[in-house]
């Protein structure tokens, strides 16, 4: 649970006044790589299938290679550029929110 925590805190950290600002329009956050790898749903749903609190779930295991919880992966590890856990991580992935029809933008 501290994993997900520190990972959490880094993910929120890394992301812009631009993406917090698009929170709260009926979709949930979701958590994508620079690459554009879907990388889970940001929930703490432990049953939702794409959370990454569901321990048992591609994007929320400690063993899946696509969860940010999986401390020896990509996303997870504490040493990758590409991870959440990692302060210096030097392409950590974002938290952005879907927009399905318009996005408001900061001008707006």
């Amino acid at each position: 649970m501290l994993r997900l925590a520190a990972a959490t805190l880094a993910i929120v950290a890394f992301t812009s006044a631009a993406d917090a600002q698009q929170f709260g329009f009926g979709q949930k956050p979701i958590i994508v790589s620079p690459d554009g790898t879907y990388l889970g749903e940001f929930s703490s749903d432990q049953y939702a299938p794409d959370s990454i609190s569901n321990p048992y779930g591609r994007y929320g295991s400690e063993y899946s290679p696509d969860s940010v919880n999986n401390p020896y992966g990509k996303y997870g590890s504490e040493y990758s550029p590409y991870s959440a856990s990692n302060p210096y991580a030097t392409e950590p992935p974002k938290l952005v929110q879907p927009c399905y029809f318009s996005c408001p933008t900061l001008g707006q």
